[in-house]
């Protein structure tokens, strides 16, 4: 028979592994994805209302843009952060104590209080940076035009087109998600991002 190896000869889980083994027991997947979809698309949203704001009120300086868009993202990231991290901590931490009640035991220092911890810090994270990431990348036409690569006029263009783009896939991932129609699901976000951009437009015009 083969011997049983000692505790010293046990290899210690990679990283990765640790990682891994940390999203199977917190299940923390369908939090960060819920997170992610919904976050970005706010940033989607909101950087699609200051692009068509801007555009209506005549703004041509990229930099005002520019700085009010990472003035945007940045907000968006930090309060995601924070709301998500205080939000899910105090999740995590009652589906503990829960289970110290039930196992009458301490859990602190446990593979589960780890993976707690983790899954914590993982959706504050996706929740915060999901946002900030969405309205970063709509942002590149204008640094674009800052440098002269492309004109005002361009930049606005592809600015709306990205946004656009962001949340057509939005849509699709979330079809595939439900194993529902992507493209359904995709023309939807698509249509909500073309009414918001309508109403920008209207009340930039006000």
């Amino acid at each position: 028979m083969e011997e049983i190896k000692s505790k010293d000869e046990i290899p210690t889980p990679g990283f990765l592994d640790r990682i891994r083994l940390y999203v199977k027991i917190s299940e923390v997947s369908e939090v960060a994805r819920r997170y992610f979809v919904m976050n970005a698309f706010d940033g989607a949203m909101t950087m699609l209302g200051v692009v068509i704001g801007s555009f209506s009120v005549g703004i041509k300086d990229p930099r005002l843009i520019l700085s009010v868009s990472i003035s945007a993202s940045l907000a968006m990231g930090v309060s995601g952060f924070v709301g998500a991290f205080i939000t899910e901590r105090a999740e995590r931490v009652k589906r503990v104590k829960e289970l110290e009640r039930a196992m009458l035991t301490n859990l602190n220092g446990s593979i589960i209080y780890k993976a707690s911890l983790f899954a914590t810090f993982l959706s504050a994270v996706v929740d915060g940076g999901s946002p900030a990431l969405v309205s970063l990348v709509s942002s590149i036409p204008f640094i674009l035009a800052i440098f002269g690569f492309i004109d005002m006029l361009s930049s606005y263009i592809g600015s709306i087109v990205i946004v656009l783009t962001i949340l057509m896939l939005l849509g699709v991932y979330l079809g595939k998600i439900s194993r529902e129609n992507s493209l359904k699901y995709g023309v939807i976000m698509l249509i909500s991002g073309i009414i918001v951009s309508l109403f920008s437009s209207i009340i930039g015009k006000i």
